[in-house]
């Protein structure tokens, strides 16, 4: 063994730490990145170094970079091959031999192998590596294995290893049923002080939205990076929150790499095995590494002096209504931040460049969310049904996941037939349509896991994907490869055209996917297998080509096996065309990018998409051209016909009618509907009524003015009166409307209505209208002069000289008129409420004024003893 692992920091604590295990069986071990927790201590617990042989260690590490950097070093330190003393296995990918001791495996692997043998037979120790960044396949392993040492396996040592000293909640949760928490043992680092520089961008940038960074932004972390390289001496690690940032901050850096010959690499999780290697092994070249946070605590990246750190990260949402998730883009925590610039002080002195301010610094949350509470837990739901805790409550996690994310998933593995509910008849019951709950899901949280459930979560992808595989058999393998992998930053939205590419390429993306392919080819029965009926939970028995059960893909294109694949996987996302954008069947609006070339398609199944923060519409990423027979089939369980009798309201307009319409609907997607005959539409019409109000319907003058009597006296007197405000007249519809509203079908019976006759059934059966406020009043010289009940009070508005000789206005209801003096003309003159006042102290004035202008009209100096009249003065 080489003699450079004497000098790693956490040998100093390894006896602590063996004595630790051998005495509880299960401990916690804190130390900083670099110090050799990941290599040294899997050595030292399978006995290469001082002690007895141990039987084998499985090393679990969270991302597969870091899987074959551990196995690759380890080997070195042995002065041995990876899969000799030390292997690794990756999903699709396995080295290790009958003489493999040390097995580094990522936690996804992990997972499947204790669903395939929770035993852990010849296993001695697991070493859950770097379990401060709360993976959630990590914390489910480690759920698992505390399940494991309880009921199976007591000898069985568990060891969580942290990049951070908060280590107590770690060994509270390994300590779960002994007598308290377990050791916890420290290793300090041999860290060099490193020094923080803050600097912000000169000026104020926009924050990120959704996936979005500001190019601004952008541009100031690549101008940090000039600068860093023109203070400080060694090579640069830059963290930045994606890979299409990398490469937008990589073309930045063009005129610095051609000029001054150094190394600009990308680094991520998809980056191609030689650039991980060149991390890794640091040449003469000074190098600029741009890196997502898979660098940031995983790996050791010698050579390294200075950080600059963008504060940028990346974390899940999911959309549980709609079934969309997406990536957001997020300020990185403290405890990432502190991660973050550790790298620079592993090997001597540094420096982290922060393109924030101190203040914001301050400002930051202290810890990053785990991600079982962010992201969907439909992967999460499968693997805990298969273990027997469907609803997660046995399990020793951390963080128990949220209520309503786990009942999406379980919701959704029901639906798929992964799920059935513990009292339903036979092993693989068949099931509702996704997303339902109540009736058709009873019991969701102590369901069982099915046969097929089973087979979806040994396929080792989403359980959506493991559906489709399931349904269409190895046939499947390439798209589903594809739709579980990363697809490079340039693939188009057409997902049929991506396959294509990736047949043809030769790039690393395209030798990933094939293998996958291969692997998923063989991770299912052999046999062509379709849905007999798409949707439904239970085994397949295979298509058998027969007229009863047609196969929609056998024999055909490309295209039809993708948009099948992709259908079976996502069902709710088929999606058809409506307007300029497309409607999915979970009722979700979705746009293709502008210039698409799907975008003349009728039909889509939607594979990727997500909702940017704040729109309305989903915005699809990748889609296959299908048609209705596809969305159909593939859907089966979301079709649904029946009567439609409803008020609906075109789009554009904004008055409304009766539609009733006997309707085939895929989820939310109208596929026919034909006109009922017969139908009782009197909810849709009173459901009108209250839309639109009393303006669905016609009211002509007469109507207006009873309508304001009504008004009028319900104000003056209150009960029995009616009041006949829109609300008011919405609710008592069915006491003033009938008959007719029992006979209305639309809008058109509703505005042939005589409202004015209909108003008057309102009238209380002990009063007369006419005598509590009637509609005319006769004044001294004959006329019948309607009053205007339109205001507070009632108004008479009469021509001055037809009130000659009366000297007071009846009151109506109580309530005095006020009274409008007209001249001759018809314009108002004077308007009072107590005529006596007005012909003593006002008439003179008005009589002044108008007597000249209107001298055909009588104009007498005593009024209240001249006779009213219509007429003017005789002719002389």
């Amino acid at each position: 063994m080489r003699s450079e692992w004497s000098g790693l920091p956490v040998r100093r604590v390894l006896p602590e730490l063996l004595a630790a295990l051998d005495g509880h069986g299960a401990a916690v071990l804190t130390a900083p990145p670099g110090t050799g927790k990941t290599t040294l201590v899997p050595l030292a617990l399978a006995g290469f170094l001082d002690g007895p042989p141990a039987g084998k260690v499985i090393v679990a590490e969270p991302r597969r970079m870091a899987v074959r950097a551990a196995a690759r070093r380890m080997a070195w330190l042995l002065e041995s091959e990876v899969g000799a003393e030390v292997g690794f296995s990756v999903r699709g990918e396995r080295r290790a031999g009958p003489r493999t001791v040390v097995e580094v495996v990522t936690t996804g692997v992990l997972l499947q192998r204790l669903q395939r043998d929770p035993e852990l037979g010849g296993v001695d120790a697991v070493l859950l590596d770097e379990c401060h960044e709360r993976h959630l396949d990590a914390d489910t392993a480690l759920a698992f294995l505390l399940d494991v040492r309880a009921a199976l396996r007591p000898d069985l040592r568990l060891l969580a290893a942290s990049a951070t000293a908060d280590a107590q909640p770690w060994a509270r949760l390994l300590g779960t049923g002994t007598s308290g928490p377990v050791p916890v043992v420290h290793a300090s680092g041999a860290l060099h002080p490193v020094t923080a520089v803050w600097a912000p961008p000169p000026r104020p940038t926009a924050p990120p939205h959704g996936m979005r960074v500001d190019p601004a932004f952008l541009s100031h972390v690549a101008d940090v990076v000039r600068r860093a390289l023109a203070e400080r001496d060694g090579d640069v690690l830059c963290f930045l929150p994606g890979v299409g940032e990398i490469g937008r901050v990589a073309g930045l850096l063009g005129d610095v790499q051609d000029g001054r010959g150094l190394q600009v690499l990308q680094v991520h999780g998809q980056a191609p095995a030689h650039v991980q290697d060149a991390v890794l092994s640091p040449g003469g070249t000074r190098r600029v590494i741009l890196a997502t946070s898979v660098a940031e605590s995983s790996l050791t990246v010698p050579g390294v002096r200075v950080v600059v750190d963008s504060g940028l990260a990346r974390e899940p949402r999911t959309d549980h209504a709609r079934g969309l998730g997406s990536l957001t883009t997020v300020r990185a925590s403290r405890a990432s931040a502190e991660q973050r610039a550790g790298r620079a002080g592993r090997e001597a002195p540094g420096a982290v460049y922060r393109c924030w301010s101190e203040a914001e610094h301050e400002r930051l949350p202290e810890h990053a969310r785990p991600e079982i509470a962010l992201a969907d837990l439909t992967g999460f739901a499968l693997q805990a049904a298969c273990w027997g805790d469907p609803a997660a409550t046995g399990l020793a996690l951390l963080d128990p996941p949220p209520p309503a994310a786990m009942d999406a998933a379980r919701r959704t593995l029901h639906a798929l037939g992964a799920l059935r509910p513990r009292a339903a008849a036979g092993p693989d019951a068949r099931t509702g349509p996704e997303g339902s709950g109540g009736p058709d899901a009873p019991g969701l949280s102590h369901a069982v896991v099915t046969g097929r459930g089973r087979t979806m979560a040994a396929a080792g992808v989403h359980p959506r994907l493991a559906r489709a595989l399931t349904d269409l058999g190895p046939r499947a393998a390439e798209v589903v490869a594809l739709l579980s992998e990363q697809l490079p930053r340039d693939a188009g939205d057409d997902l049929v055209a991506v396959w294509r590419s990736a047949r043809r390429g030769g790039d690393g993306f395209s030798a990933r996917w094939r293998q996958e392919a291969r692997r998923l080819a063989g991770a299912v029965p052999r046999g062509d297998r379709v849905p007999e009926h798409a949707g439904t939970a239970g085994p397949r028995n295979g298509a058998s080509g027969g007229p009863e059960d047609p196969d929609p893909v056998r024999g055909r294109s490309d295209d039809r096996l993708a948009g099948m694949t992709v259908a079976l996987a996502y069902p709710e996302r088929v999606a058809r065309r409506r307007g300029g954008a497309y409607l999915m069947a979970s009722g979700t609006a979705a746009e293709l990018p502008r210039g698409s070339r799907l975008g003349t398609a009728e039909w889509l199944a939607v594979a990727v998409a997500d909702r940017p923060a704040g729109s309305a519409a989903a915005r699809i990423r990748q889609a296959v051209v299908i048609d209705e027979e596809i969305a159909r089939l593939a859907a089966a369980p979301l079709l649904a016909s029946g009567d439609e009798i409803a008020w609906r309201v075109p789009p554009g307009q904004r008055q409304g009618d009766v539609s009733a319409r006997r309707v085939e609907r895929l989820g939310a997607i109208e596929l026919s509907s034909v006109p009922l005959r017969e139908a009782d539409v009197r909810p849709a019409i009173l459901y009108g009524l209250r839309a639109e109000g009393p303006s669905v319907l016609r009211w002509p003058p007469e109507a207006v003015a009873l309508r304001e009597r009504l008004a009028f006296c319900h104000r003056a007197l209150g009960d029995p009166w009616h009041p006949v405000d829109d609300a008011a007249l919405v609710d008592a519809a069915e006491l003033w409307l009938e008959p007719e509203l029992s006979r209305a079908r639309r809008r058109a019976d509703l505005e042939r209505i005589d409202v004015a006759a209909a108003l008057h059934r309102l009238v209380p059966w002990s009063a007369r209208l006419d005598e509590v406020a009637p509609e005319r009043i006769e004044v001294p010289s004959g006329s019948r002069i309607r009053v205007d009940y339109s205001g507070e009070r009632p108004v008479l508005a009469a021509k001055l000289q037809e009130l000659f000789g009366w000297d007071a206005a009846p009151r109506v209801a109580g309530v005095p008129l006020t009274v409008h003096l007209l001249s001759p003309a018809g314009r108002p003159a004077a308007v009072t409420g107590d005529l006596a006042s007005f012909w003593r102290e006002g008439y003179r004035a008005v009589r002044a004024e108008l007597r000249g202008r209107y001298p055909k009209h009588p104009w007498p100096e005593d009024p209240l003893s001249a006779v009213a009249t219509r007429r003017t003065n005789p002719r002389r």
